[in-house]
Protein backbone atom coordinates (compact mmCIF):
# COMPACT_ATOMS: atom_id res chain seq x y z
CA UNK A 1 0.00 0.00 0.00
CA UNK A 2 0.72 3.49 -0.74
CA UNK A 3 0.47 6.28 2.27
CA UNK A 4 1.01 9.96 2.31
CA UNK A 5 2.55 10.71 5.30
CA UNK A 6 3.20 14.64 6.32
CA UNK A 7 5.20 16.16 8.85
CA UNK A 8 4.17 19.56 10.43
CA UNK A 9 5.02 22.00 12.79
CA UNK A 10 4.05 20.47 16.16
CA UNK A 11 6.06 18.91 18.68
CA UNK A 12 5.91 14.89 18.23
CA UNK A 13 8.07 13.97 15.08
CA UNK A 14 9.17 11.28 17.10
CA UNK A 15 5.83 9.89 16.52
CA UNK A 16 6.51 10.33 12.55
CA UNK A 17 9.58 8.92 12.61
CA UNK A 18 8.37 5.95 14.15
CA UNK A 19 5.31 5.06 11.52
CA UNK A 20 7.64 5.61 9.08
CA UNK A 21 10.01 3.14 10.61
CA UNK A 22 6.90 0.59 10.87
CA UNK A 23 5.16 1.37 7.40
CA UNK A 24 8.52 0.33 5.85
CA UNK A 25 9.22 -3.03 8.04
CA UNK A 26 6.06 -3.80 6.69
CA UNK A 27 6.35 -3.16 3.33
CA UNK A 28 4.31 -0.51 2.77
CA UNK A 29 5.43 2.68 0.13
CA UNK A 30 5.26 6.50 1.72
CA UNK A 31 5.23 9.86 0.07
CA UNK A 32 6.50 12.29 2.92
CA UNK A 33 6.05 15.48 3.32
CA UNK A 34 7.16 18.20 5.71
CA UNK A 35 6.90 21.79 6.62
CA UNK A 36 9.43 24.23 6.92
CA UNK A 37 7.93 24.43 10.38
CA UNK A 38 8.71 20.96 11.10
CA UNK A 39 12.30 21.13 10.11
CA UNK A 40 12.50 23.75 12.69
CA UNK A 41 10.56 21.80 15.50
CA UNK A 42 12.60 18.01 14.40
CA UNK A 43 15.84 20.33 15.15
CA UNK A 44 14.50 21.01 18.62
CA UNK A 45 13.45 17.10 19.11
CA UNK A 46 17.12 16.19 17.92
CA UNK A 47 15.70 14.02 14.96
CA UNK A 48 17.33 14.18 11.84
CA UNK A 49 15.64 14.89 8.61
CA UNK A 50 17.85 12.56 6.17
CA UNK A 51 16.61 9.66 8.51
CA UNK A 52 13.02 10.27 7.70
CA UNK A 53 13.80 10.63 4.36
CA UNK A 54 16.20 7.59 3.86
CA UNK A 55 12.43 5.51 5.90
CA UNK A 56 10.34 7.63 3.02
CA UNK A 57 10.02 5.73 -0.85
CA UNK A 58 9.64 9.39 -2.06
CA UNK A 59 9.82 12.66 -0.03
CA UNK A 60 9.23 15.98 -1.59
CA UNK A 61 9.08 19.98 -0.10
CA UNK A 62 5.65 21.46 1.38
CA UNK A 63 6.26 23.82 -1.41
CA UNK A 64 5.82 21.31 -4.32
CA UNK A 65 2.74 21.33 -5.63
CA UNK A 66 3.49 19.58 -8.65
CA UNK A 67 4.30 16.62 -6.47
CA UNK A 68 1.70 12.69 -6.76
CA UNK A 69 0.28 13.86 -3.32
CA UNK A 70 -1.77 16.68 -5.21
CA UNK A 71 -3.43 14.47 -7.73
CA UNK A 72 -6.30 11.70 -7.07
CA UNK A 73 -5.23 10.21 -9.43
CA UNK A 74 -1.84 8.88 -7.75
CA UNK A 75 -4.29 6.05 -5.75
CA UNK A 76 -2.86 6.10 -2.27
CA UNK A 77 -4.33 4.38 0.98
CA UNK A 78 -4.75 7.26 2.91
CA UNK A 79 -2.86 10.22 4.77
CA UNK A 80 -1.58 10.65 7.55
CA UNK A 81 -0.26 13.87 9.17
CA UNK A 82 2.10 13.52 12.53
CA UNK A 83 2.66 15.41 14.17
CA UNK A 84 -0.12 17.94 12.97
CA UNK A 85 -0.17 21.50 13.60
CA UNK A 86 -3.23 23.59 14.23
CA UNK A 87 -2.02 26.21 11.12
CA UNK A 88 -2.79 22.70 9.06
CA UNK A 89 -5.65 21.71 10.90
CA UNK A 90 -7.00 25.26 10.42
CA UNK A 91 -6.20 25.54 6.57
CA UNK A 92 -8.11 22.11 6.15
CA UNK A 93 -10.90 22.92 7.70
CA UNK A 94 -10.91 25.85 5.78
CA UNK A 95 -10.28 24.36 2.22
CA UNK A 96 -7.07 26.33 2.53
CA UNK A 97 -4.71 24.43 0.02
CA UNK A 98 -2.27 26.73 -0.29
CA UNK A 99 0.94 23.78 0.34
CA UNK A 100 1.36 20.31 -0.70
CA UNK A 101 0.67 19.15 2.83
CA UNK A 102 -2.98 21.06 2.89
CA UNK A 103 -3.65 19.82 -0.88
CA UNK A 104 -2.79 16.33 -0.16
CA UNK A 105 -4.94 16.60 3.06
CA UNK A 106 -7.92 18.25 0.72
CA UNK A 107 -7.05 15.30 -2.07
CA UNK A 108 -7.44 12.75 0.38
CA UNK A 109 -10.80 14.35 1.61
CA UNK A 110 -12.62 14.43 -1.82
CA UNK A 111 -11.37 10.98 -2.72
CA UNK A 112 -12.97 9.68 0.39
CA UNK A 113 -9.71 8.37 1.63
CA UNK A 114 -8.79 7.78 5.35
CA UNK A 115 -7.06 11.27 6.13
CA UNK A 116 -5.67 10.34 10.12
CA UNK A 117 -4.77 14.04 12.08
CA UNK A 118 -2.97 13.61 14.85
CA UNK A 119 -2.86 16.99 17.00
CA UNK A 120 -0.34 17.83 18.89
CA UNK A 121 -1.55 20.89 21.10
CA UNK A 122 -2.39 21.15 24.79
CA UNK A 123 -5.18 22.78 26.05
CA UNK A 124 -6.99 23.54 22.78
CA UNK A 125 -8.79 26.79 22.93
CA UNK A 126 -12.62 27.02 21.60
CA UNK A 127 -11.35 27.78 17.62
CA UNK A 128 -8.83 25.19 17.67
CA UNK A 129 -11.68 22.80 18.84
CA UNK A 130 -14.28 23.91 16.31
CA UNK A 131 -11.41 23.61 12.99
CA UNK A 132 -11.02 19.82 14.62
CA UNK A 133 -14.36 19.71 14.54
CA UNK A 134 -14.67 21.07 10.95
CA UNK A 135 -12.13 18.06 9.68
CA UNK A 136 -13.75 15.40 11.44
CA UNK A 137 -17.39 16.37 9.88
CA UNK A 138 -15.50 16.91 6.63
CA UNK A 139 -14.46 12.92 6.90
CA UNK A 140 -10.42 13.09 8.71
CA UNK A 141 -10.25 10.91 11.95
CA UNK A 142 -8.91 12.66 14.80
CA UNK A 143 -6.40 10.84 16.82
CA UNK A 144 -4.91 12.98 19.33
CA UNK A 145 -1.64 12.27 20.85
CA UNK A 146 -2.89 10.69 23.91
CA UNK A 147 -1.32 7.51 24.94
CA UNK A 148 -2.91 4.62 26.93
CA UNK A 149 -1.86 3.81 30.33
CA UNK A 150 -3.33 0.49 30.53
CA UNK A 151 -0.49 -1.00 28.50
CA UNK A 152 1.48 0.00 31.28
CA UNK A 153 4.48 1.48 29.20
CA UNK A 154 7.95 1.66 30.73
CA UNK A 155 9.24 4.34 28.37
CA UNK A 156 8.20 6.89 25.92
CA UNK A 157 8.73 4.74 22.90
CA UNK A 158 6.18 2.32 24.31
CA UNK A 159 3.84 5.53 24.79
CA UNK A 160 4.84 6.35 21.06
CA UNK A 161 4.51 2.51 19.58
CA UNK A 162 0.88 3.08 21.08
CA UNK A 163 -0.47 6.16 19.26
CA UNK A 164 2.14 4.77 15.89
CA UNK A 165 0.00 1.30 16.28
CA UNK A 166 -3.51 3.22 16.73
CA UNK A 167 -2.68 4.88 13.47
CA UNK A 168 -1.60 2.01 11.94
CA UNK A 169 -4.88 0.40 13.01
CA UNK A 170 -6.77 3.34 11.49
CA UNK A 171 -5.02 2.41 8.04
CA UNK A 172 -5.35 -1.65 8.38
CA UNK A 173 -1.91 -2.84 8.51
CA UNK A 174 -1.17 -5.35 11.33
CA UNK A 175 1.33 -4.43 14.05
CA UNK A 176 2.21 -5.75 17.34
CA UNK A 177 3.22 -2.64 18.80
CA UNK A 178 1.36 -2.57 22.19
CA UNK A 179 -1.52 -4.98 24.37
CA UNK A 180 -4.48 -4.70 23.16
CA UNK A 181 -7.21 -4.32 26.25
CA UNK A 182 -7.92 -7.65 27.68
CA UNK A 183 -5.10 -9.14 26.20
CA UNK A 184 -2.39 -10.40 28.90
CA UNK A 185 1.51 -9.96 28.57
Amino acid sequence: MLFVVAVTGASGSIYARRLLEELKRGGHETLLLVSDEAKNVMNQENEDLRRFEELATRSFSSHDLDSPTSSGSVKTAGMIIVPCSMKTVSSIAHGLSGNAITRAADVTLKEHRPLIIVPRETPLNTIQLRNLLHVAEAGAIVLPAMPAFYTNPKSIDDMVDFIVGRILDLVNVPHHLFRRWGETA
